[in-house]
């Protein structure tokens, strides 16, 4: 079975901030960013949970998973959620996460394994651009344009 979308057909994207995070400003930013690349975007807002997340993305047939978080507790709001992905049917459904996602001063190739380790596809630093995130999409979905 080929499970490739359409070409024509925009790639969607699930976004939020997870856990009891409201910092809703570059949650806005990434909305307006995604959309304005052409994805299809279903943005859950702050204060999300990982099931929300992944009952939005199997409700809109996500292609990705979009996690931010900026208070510093991600890697513990971020814990088990790409084994719930595998549990939910969407085991293999991009996860991409970005922010201040722990506590301390801890050297970001050191989050990243961490964050790896948990099952992410793609981890940002603080203030990375909207456009890095962008870019790597497209080239995980399979090319210039997204299509698989």
């Amino acid at each position: 079975m080929d499970d490739r979308k359409n070409e024509q057909e925009p790639r969607k994207v699930v976004l939020g901030v997870i856990g009891a995070d409201v910092h809703a400003v570059g949650n806005r930013i990434l909305e307006y960013s995604f959309r304005n690349a052409g994805f299809e975007v279903e943005n859950l807002g702050v204060m999300v949970s990982q099931e929300e997340f992944i009952a939005a993305a199997i409700e809109t047939a996500a292609d990705a998973i979009l996690v931010s978080s900026l208070y510093g507790h991600g890697e513990i709001d971020c814990r088990g959620l790409r084994g719930r992905c595998v549990e939910a049917g969407i085991g293999r459904i991009l996860l991409y996460v970005g922010g201040n996602l722990v506590v301390g001063k801890t050297p970001f190739a050191e989050v990243e394994r961490r964050f790896r380790e948990m099952g992410f596809d793609r981890v940002y630093p603080p203030g990375t651009l909207p456009e890095t995130g962008i870019a790597d999409l497209r080239c995980d979905l399979g090319g210039p344009g997204g299509a698989a």
